[in-house]
């Protein structure tokens, strides 16, 4: 299990096809092996005020970006094939595909069904916070939140670190 790909979308709006930002991290044998980021400009580069004030990318950070459609050619390798991590993977599943949708992008390879979720996973183990800022606390693992890279790497680290976790929670149980 230490084989796949991490990945996490920042949006413009409520839209899910407003991909503003997209930070992908593939892992081989529990190393990074290759990571990928880019801005990205969204449909007619509409923003909601409320996200620009969550992740602080606005209209003029991606008027020159590309769409999501001109940098599918680098991202596709790092996803076909591959298993995929998420913190809350439902959410950025749900994206993922809407965005392939409305590019009319053949999903070939990539798989849309088995995502592997980190805050499922933390808190079937006993975490009642599972926060991906918070996680990352508690885990000691870097994080600049809202940044779609650092997001898919703080994501693959608390992957990676699901046993030492699991040890932790064992501890304090043993400790009460």
């Amino acid at each position: 299990m230490s084989d796949f790909t991490a990945i996490d979308f920042e949006l413009a709006s409520s839209e899910k096809n407003s991909v503003c930002s997209v930070g992908i991290v593939k892992v081989k044998n529990g190393v990074v092996v290759d990571e990928f980021y880019s801005l990205i400009r969204p449909p007619k580069n509409r923003y909601m005020w409320q996200t620009t004030r969550v992740h602080g990318i606005s209209p003029k950070d991606t008027k020159g970006a590309p769409n999501f459609n001109q940098v599918i050619d680098k991202i596709r390798p790092l996803l076909t094939g591959q298993r995929m991590v998420a913190h809350n993977a439902d959410f950025d599943r749900s994206v993922l595909l809407e965005i392939f949708r409305y590019y009319n992008l053949p999903l070939a390879g990539i798989e849309t069904r088995n995502w592997h979720c980190t805050v499922k996973l933390y808190k079937e183990m006993g975490f009642h916070k599972t926060r991906l800022n918070r996680l990352c606390e508690i885990m000691n693992v870097s994080l600049n939140h809202h940044d779609a890279l650092s997001d898919a790497k703080a994501c693959a680290s608390l992957f990676l670190k699901k046993k030492e976790a699991k040890r932790m929670v064992s501890r304090l149980v043993e400790e009460k």
